[in-house]
Formats: C-alpha cells, sequence, structure tokens
C-alpha cells in the first residue's frame, strides 16, 4: 500500500505554530546564500499578507524550522502553497535539479509557554544539530542573531538551561514521513 506523504494540517486561529520544511530526498537545494535569503523574504512577504507574525526562523540546506502566530488558521494553506510554489521557481532557475523541489511541510501547534520554548530552542540549535557550525554564533540563516540582540546574552542561556529537552526532542508531526 502506497503511503500518502501529505500529512494533516492543523488550522487553529490565533495560535502558535511550528512549521518545518523539507526538500524532497534531502537534496541540499538551498545551499546557496541567495536562495536562503529568498526563502526567508517569501516567509515575511506571506506572513505580512496574511497578517500572521513570524518570530523565530532558520533555514538549513535542505529544511526550514519556523515559529510563528497565525490570524486565521486556515491561511496556512496559502501561505505555504505560494511560498513552496515561488521557492520552487527559483530553485530550479539557480539550480541543475529535477522536479519537485519540496516534499512537504508539516505543522505543530505548542500546547504550552514551555512546549513553545521547547521548539525555539530545537529551531534555534539546529544548524549545530546538524552540525554547519559548532556555535550559533557562526550560523547567519537563522533568528539567533534576532534574539541575541534582542534578549541579551544571559537571557538566552538561561532559555537553553531550562528548557534543556530540545535536545532530545523528536519531531512526531513529521517522524514517520520519508523524504
Amino acid at each position: 500500500m502506497h503511503k500518502s506523504h501529505r500529512p494533516n494540517h492543523i488550522f487553529a486561529d490565533d495560535t502558535p505554530y511550528f512549521i518545518t520544511g523539507a526538500i524532497y530526498k534531502k537534496r541540499p537545494l538551498l545551499s546557496n546564500e541567495s536562495l536562503k535569503q529568498q526563502l526567508l523574504e517569501f516567509f515575511q512577504g506571506y506572513f505580512a499578507k496574511h497578517n500572521w507574525e513570524l518570530h523565530h526562523w532558520v533555514i538549513l540546506d535542505n529544511h526550514y524550522h519556523i515559529l510563528g502566530k497565525s490570524r486565521i488558521g486556515k491561511d496556512l494553506i496559502n501561505i505555504m502553497r505560494n511560498v513552496h510554489r515561488l521557492m520552487a521557481y527559483k530553485v530550479l532557475d539557480q539550480t541543475d535539479c529535477q522536479k519537485p523541489v519540496w516534499w512537504n511541510y508539516w505543522d505543530y501547534c505548542p500546547r504550552d509557554e514551555r512546549d513553545y520554548m521547547i521548539r525555539l530552542n530545537y529551531l534555534l540549535n539546529n544548524p549545530v544539530k546538524h552540525r554547519y557550525v559548532n556555535s550559533l554564533y557562526d550560523y547567519p540563516y537563522s533568528s539567533f542573531h534576532e534574539s541575541l540582540t534582542l534578549q541579551g546574552k544571559e537571557p538566552l542561556r538561561r532559555q537553553f538551561r531550562d528548557h534543556p529537552e530540545y535536545r532530545t526532542l523528536i519531531l512526531r508531526e513529521a517522524y514517520n514521513d520519508d523524504f
């Protein structure tokens, strides 16, 4: 039996969202700096267009994570469809890859502040987890630097210390989806 790679999506208004998107077959199609920047700009633009808040983000070579807040939950479909569609055109134009570009995206709504903070730490730590860098200070394609500027070093250290579960977090929403 063929397993569909279309996960169920959550449509909740005025709710925090943790979104993960992945490139088909984990190819490093976003390794180009300008493609990472374009993906961020598409998210910023479409979140703004739909009055969603973009709180945190990280873009790696074959996937991304975003934390934000919905206004109207059903707008998630249009945001993701447009971002992935436009980004696919850019990737196809700037690389020699074959279609499809994207495998899918998964969304999760953190249950409470603790759950949100664990997901936030997971997102921010992703470049270290995947061994892009040894220090978060060295990875430019995430909101870590914005968090550092807004919060300061000590509050950010405390955030990681107070919510260490990010180290063992398994993204259940995408766990069984072999992209």
